[in-house]
C-alpha cells in the first residue's frame, strides 16, 4: 500500500516539474524544483491527511477529520507565493508565478487523494493556459507590461525619436521617467512602463528601437 502512495508522490512530483519548465523558460523567479518540492510536498501531506491514521480508527471515543492536514495546506502554501510577489517601480511582479505554486499544491493534493486523472487534467490546463494567454496561439494573446530603461545620447530630438518609435510600433507607454547622469557623460536614463500588443514579445521590444543612432543601451526588467 505505501509504494502506491509513493507512486502518487512521484507523479505529483513529475505534474509539478512540468509546470515549473513552463515558468523557467519564461524566467520567472520559481522553475522546476521549487514546483518539484511543492506538489510532492503535497501529495506527502494529502496522503498523511488521509491514510496516516488508519491504525486509530479502532480507538474508543476517537473521531478523525481526515481533510484536517490538507485544509491547512490550501493556506499554508500562501506564504511561498508571498514571497514571490514585490513591487518594483509601481509594476506588480510574480503575482502569476504566485498562483501557480498555489495551483500545483492543489494538483499535487488531488494526486494523493487518489484522483490521478484530475491532478493531471489540473497540470495539463495549467500549461495550456500558460501557452495561450502568453501569446504562443496570437488570436488569444493578451496584452503585456514591460519596464524598459533606456540611455540615450543627451541631444535635441532623441527622446522623441524613441517615443515616436514606440507608437509607430503600437506600443503604449504608461509611465515615463527621464533623468540627466553626470555632466561628463551627458547621458539620459529613460524609464518607461509600456504596454506591448498582444502578439509581442519583450524580446522584440529591444531589436525595435536598438537601431536608432543616440541610444547606447536597452534593458527589459
Amino acid at each position: 500500500m505505501e509504494f502506491d502512495y509513493l507512486i502518487r508522490v512521484l507523479l505529483a512530483g513529475i505534474c509539478g516539474a512540468l509546470i515549473g519548465y513552463e515558468r523557467k523558460n519564461r524566467m520567472k523567479e520559481a522553475g522546476i524544483r521549487t514546483h518539484f518540492v511543492v506538489a510532492v510536498g503535497a501529495s506527502m501531506m494529502m496522503i498523511v491527511s488521509k491514510y496516516g491514521f488508519q491504525d486509530q480508527i479502532g480507538w474508543h471515543n476517537l473521531s478523525l477529520d481526515p481533510s484536517r492536514i490538507a485544509a491547512q495546506v490550501v493556506s499554508g502554501v500562501g506564504f511561498l507565493g508571498a514571497g514571490m510577489i514585490f513591487m518594483q517601480k509601481q509594476t506588480v511582479k510574480g503575482l502569476t508565478t504566485a498562483a501557480g505554486i498555489w495551483a500545483t499544491a492543489g494538483m499535487g493534493m488531488a494526486i494523493g487523494s487518489g484522483l490521478y486523472w484530475l491532478g493531471g487534467g489540473v497540470t495539463l490546463i495549467i500549461l495550456l493556459a500558460q501557452m495561450v494567454l502568453h501569446g504562443r496561439f496570437n488570436w488569444l494573446a493578451s496584452p503585456k507590461t514591460e519596464q524598459v530603461t533606456i540611455r540615450i545620447t543627451d541631444e535635441p530630438g532623441s527622446i522623441e525619436q524613441v517615443l515616436q518609435r514606440l507608437k509607430e510600433k503600437n506600443i503604449t507607454m504608461l509611465r515615463f521617467h527621464a533623468e540627466g547622469t553626470d555632466k561628463e557623460a551627458s547621458d539620459i536614463v529613460l524609464e518607461l512602463v509600456v504596454k506591448l500588443p498582444a502578439a509581442m514579445g519583450a524580446d522584440s521590444l529591444a531589436s525595435i528601437i536598438q537601431d536608432i543612432p543616440a541610444i547606447k543601451s536597452v534593458e527589459v526588467q
